[in-house]
């Protein structure tokens, strides 16, 4: 696989890497220019606290055991031990160390270790507080501490002094060293591996997600998201997933829009034509035949306007740039002016319509486009009920729901189960709905979907196979009327 310098993954790994390996380095840095102070403290601390606990046993109780107790804490410590009395006389000594202690030196090997006895005591004395100093003992060579008081007990003043050796903070040093290097190294493989490990957990869902996307390009919706196991990739598969579902549906639709309405326009440019050359050929000087010729070219040519107006309005309503002209508008009036304005129609076919009707009932809509659902399911409701048949009209408010529902049933041959989810897209092919009439353009149910959705009002129809349909909207009932 060809390394992206700019892709997702490599630039995770990077990040995670070089933060372990930050991390790692600077405690590493940390702890080996830290060690030597942090020992040298810590070295001090634990001499004073010796210093605390001679000087209890010694001093202040000056007994057989408590003198039996600092020599064993003395040996414990590894450390030698001196006191002084106010007249620079030495009244008590113990030593771990033999000639490792810098008290037990000769006097010109006591300068050379840059330690003197007067000026130590001089100091003390001066300024009444603890302190500590380091030296190096000439005659090991070995660095050391020497920790100095001045004690104040039963009315005399008396110097405890306390030396130790310092371990050789080199060698720990150089010990720790190449112990943090063969530390480091195994951190630092083992942040390069499991860097690479997470970058590919996080970034493999991507890759096969853009995988499938460019299917999808292609226009192949054979398609497949998987979003691994983050929540964020699942969610983004799960979108995609549904996506795709929609593009193939309306590819499909698409595919069925272009080869239905090639075909609506088709036929009546066909007659069109047809008549236009028989009124050239046939009947130019016979009014009463020239005439049928023109009515039917003119019916034709408002079916097609029809069509085109119906396509441009399904088009602009599912683009989502209509916005409804909402007011208080009265149900009762809107249904009793479509059913005016369709008495032709009905006349002509011969069904009878009922209303089920409040005096009136206000609903809180658009009243052109809802004017435009009812004329849609009365014109349909006609196109499906045979002569002499019923069409009833009912109008009701739903307390439970708080919203108007219209309801247009017809006595027509009812919907097959299999093509209920399919009657609402524009052009759906069905057994039922595809017979041209010069009324009806093939998108009425289309279009009301379309009027619903806009109203985020609830739609839908109650069918059974040869008794009939109930098709019905529910519209939001205005909070004052």
């Amino acid at each position: 696989m060809k390394l992206d310098l700019n892709g997702i993954r490599f630039r995770f790994w990077m990040i995670f890497f070089v933060f372990a390996a930050g991390i790692t380095l600077l405690i590493g840095g940390l702890q080996i220019s830290l060690i030597r102070p942090y020992y040298r403290n810590s070295k001090i601390q634990a001499v004073s606290t010796v210093a605390d606990n001679l000087q209890e046993n010694l001093i202040a109780r000056n007994n057989t055991e408590s003198i039996a107790e600092a020599l064993k804490q003395a040996v414990d410590n590894e450390v030698c031990v001196v006191i002084y009395n106010e007249n620079g006389r030495k009244i008590y000594e113990a030593d771990s160390l033999g000639s490792g202690c810098i008290f037990m030196l000769n006097k010109e090997e006591q300068t050379a270790s840059g330690f003197d006895l007067e000026t130590v005591l001089s100091n003390v004395n001066n300024t009444e507080i603890s302190y500590s100093e380091n030296l190096t003992n000439v005659r090991t060579g070995q660095e050391m501490i020497v920790y100095e008081r001045k004690v104040r007990e039963n009315l005399s003043d008396y110097y405890l002094l306390v030396n130790s050796a310092l371990e050789p903070v080199d060698s720990i040093v150089s010990i720790f060293t190449r112990q943090y290097v063969l530390y480091t190294g195994i951190a630092i493989a083992a942040a390069f591996f499991i860097a690479n490990w997470i970058s590919g957990k996080i970034t493999d869902p991507i890759v096969k997600i853009r995988k499938e996307a460019a299917k999808l390009e292609k226009a192949d919706y054979d398609v497949s998201f998987e979003g691994g196991s983050f929540t964020e990739t699942r969610e983004l598969a799960a979108t995609l997933n549904s996506a795709a579902g929609q593009l193939s549906k309306i590819d499909e639709l698409r595919r069925d829009l272009l080869a239905n309405v090639s075909h609506d326009i088709r036929t009546p440019l066909t007659d069109i034509r047809a008549y236009a050359e028989m009124i050239q050929d046939i009947s130019g000087d016979d009014p009463e035949k020239r005439n049928k010729h023109l009515d039917v070219i003119i019916r034709e040519t408002e079916y097609m306007n029809l069509l085109v107006n119906d396509m441009s309005e399904l088009s602009k309503m599912q683009s989502g740039n209509y916005v409804p002209n909402f007011e208080n508008t009265d149900i009762v009036q809107i249904i009793k002016e479509v059913i005016d304005l369709e008495e032709q129609s009905i006349l002509s076919a011969g069904v009878i319509v009922e209303t089920e009707l409040p005096e009136s009932l206000t609903v809180y809509a658009d009243e052109i486009k809802i004017s435009q659902v009812i004329a849609n399911y009365l014109s349909n409701a006609i196109k499906h009920t045979r002569e002499g048949k019923k069409i009833i009209i009912r109008a009701f408010l739903r307390d439970d729901e708080g919203t108007v529902r219209v309801e247009v049933q017809d006595e027509g041959s009812g919907i097959p189960d299999e093509e209920l989810p399919y009657i609402w897209d524009r052009y759906q092919k069905s057994s039922r709905s595809f017979s041209r009439k010069l009324t009806n353009s093939g998108l009425g149910l289309a279009i009301v979907k379309a009027i619903a959705d806009s109203h985020h009002a609830g739609y839908g129809v109650t069918t059974k196979l040869g008794e009939g349909s109930t098709f019905w909207i529910e519209l939001r009932y205005p909070d004052e009327v």
